[in-house]
């Protein structure tokens, strides 16, 4: 199974920090350039996504932060392998992600798409649901809430064709994988989560994401702002009955992916 690294040519501070975590796991990382929102231009990013989505306007940063992401699944497509694994650069890599990443074959057969990473605040809950033990002390559960964040997921080649097919974007590739609350395809590609996770972004360890800076002008606080947030919260309410219903029948429980 490959490691496919999205890296920034501006950053080979990062490529090496990670280069440094795979060999002391005994892994090899295959790295993508990522398309920088510095370069890139608009026109040609527009042909990928649709003027608006779920979630209102995509920044420029995570736009080239999806397209990096679908290099990722073409290559996967390209490579003729089952399965592959998509990190970004600035991961931190727990203990066990040499067995995570170092094949696929603890992997149940037809689970097509599998976060590796813990995303949000420390005590972050999440549904999870028919959980399976995959050996080495780590489990997988079927993903019933939202829980974004895509710096490190392995997907199928199934998984890859469904993403590779779609026209254009609606959401950050983020959301797309990993919140069903708004992403069409989530359905189709029904993610597992990892538990414990290996893999834990800078953000959250100290060290700012590079397409920070691009959502800024999302997060001031006006009339805009609000709108947004309203939506998002509309679209948490429609899963809601569903996920009550799964809580209700002992089907799901809520759990602390970070531990």
């Amino acid at each position: 199974m490959k490691i496919y690294l999205i890296n920034l040519a501006r950053r080979p501070d990062r490529r090496v920090a990670m280069a440094d975590q795979a060999g002391r796991l005994g892994l090899a990382l295959s790295r993508l350039e990522a398309i920088d929102a510095r370069d890139a231009r608009p026109e040609e990013l527009d042909r990928w996504f649709l003027p608006k989505g779920p979630l209102g306007e995509i920044p420029k940063g995570d736009r080239c932060c999806s397209l990096s992401h679908r290099a990722a699944w073409e290559q996967l497509l390209k490579s003729g392998e089952d399965h592959a694994a998509v990190l970004e650069d600035d991961v931190v890599l727990k203990p066990g992600a040499e067995f995570v990443l170092g094949g696929a074959n603890w992997i149940p057969p037809g689970l097509d798409l599998i976060k590796l990473e813990h995303y949000g605040p420390p005590g972050q809950a999440v549904l999870l649901s028919d959980f399976i033990e995959v050996g080495r002390g780590f489990r997988l559960a079927r993903l019933r809430s939202r829980h974004t964040g895509a710096a490190a997921y392995i997907l199928s080649r199934k998984a890859a064709e469904i993403l590779v097919a779609i026209p254009r974007f609606d959401l950050p590739v983020d959301h797309l994988l990993f919140n069903p609350n708004n992403s069409r395809i989530f359905a189709r590609l029904r993610p597992w989560q990892l538990l414990p996770p290996i893999a834990r972004q800078q953000d959250f360890v100290g060290e700012t994401s590079d397409i920070e800076g691009w959502r800024l002008h999302l997060r001031k606080f006006d009339l805009t702002y609000a709108k947004r947030e309203l939506v998002r919260f509309g679209y948490d309410l429609k899963l809601l009955p569903g996920q009550i219903a799964l809580l209700l029948r002992g089907k799901a429980r809520f759990v602390r992916v970070g531990g």
